[in-house]
């Protein structure tokens, strides 16, 4: 019962993404003043699955230098790794029952840092691997932070379980406690997934797509829907972390709200430069959340000591 509830759920998330590719690309639209995918369907609602159906069904084309099965299985393993993320979340149905569920997403986040490298590594382009190396070293930057900003409620709790998470928030929500730290999350939430403006796995000077420039057909498909994934991933993470989570009933609201923030950040804001970018990891939220934390944990101390 377990596997076909999972089953389900991935193909929930998929379908989610499709949509969410469509919604994406309208708001872009509107934002630019043009109207986005209109002609497939009724208002462009069939265009994710006409893109897929062209996506698959392309000529694969090899890269002659790439080494090929390592190649192949890097968008694989981000596809699997953005779907495994998905049972650390609290639901009413509970697929997998386990009390490490922060740590489990600690893990899964982890192992994703090599499928970027993988991907770029394997093709054996030197374009695919700067863009490789620029997403490795901002992923592994922000991750940093996100793991520090993570260890407020553990504190507070002393458990590594979001249910845990959502009971502590049934009187009062983390974001109106902690808004400077869910302000940083989700600026560090938008340079992990790669988005603009911190989407420096492409490069400006080559003009290629980064890490994912050999990729082609479906393996291109896979890269696109692992990191649409995860952005959904993180939309309800946010949810569950500073909003009470997600048995509430606004909960699916402000869901869609933080998506539609994705976007929005997408359509308004230009591209930072590489440099301010660590600046921003290393030199600003880095100390503030190592402060933050030291500050919290000290309060705690008194309180329980």
């Amino acid at each position: 019962m377990s596997i076909v509830l999972f089953l389900l759920l991935n193909i929930g998330v998929l379908v989610g993404v499709a949509f969410f590719t469509l919604f994406e690309r309208k708001l872009l639209g509107y934002i630019q003043l043009r109207k986005g995918p209109n002609k497939v369907g009724f208002i462009g609602l069939l265009q994710p699955f006409a893109d897929a159906i062209k996506l698959f069904t392309k000529e694969h084309i090899k890269p002659m230098y790439s080494n090929y099965l390592p190649f192949i299985i890097s968008p694989i393993l981000g596809l699997t790794l953005s779907l495994l993320g998905w049972l650390s979340l609290p639901s009413k149905f509970n697929i997998f029952s386990f009390d490490l569920r922060i740590l489990f997403f600690l893990c899964v986040v982890r192992i994703g840092v090599y499928r970027l490298l993988g991907a770029g590594w394997r093709s054996n382009s030197k374009y695919s691997l700067f863009g490789a190396l620029r997403g490795v070293a901002q992923t592994v930057s922000y991750e940093v932070r996100l793991v520090l900003i993570l260890l407020v409620p553990v504190i507070l709790r002393v458990r590594y379980d979001w249910i845990e998470l959502q009971r502590y928030q049934t009187g009062f929500w983390f974001i109106f406690l902690f808004p400077l730290r869910g302000i940083v999350w989700f600026i560090s939430c938008l340079a992990e997934t790669n988005r603009t403006p911190f989407d420096f796995a492409e490069g400006e000077s080559e003009l290629v797509s980064g890490y994912n420039t050999e990729y082609s057909r479906g393996g291109f498909a896979l890269v696109i829907l692992a990191e649409y994934t995860r952005i959904l991933f993180i939309s309800i993470l946010i949810v569950v972390i500073f909003f009470g989570g997600v048995l509430r009933i606004n909960s699916f609201f402000l869901f869609i709200f933080i998506a539609f923030l994705f976007v929005w950040v997408r359509g308004t804001l230009p591209r930072f430069r590489y440099d301010k970018l660590i600046y921003l990891a290393w030199k600003s939220f880095l100390p503030f959340s190592l402060v933050y934390l030291i500050f919290l944990g000290g309060i705690v101390s008194l309180l329980c000591g």
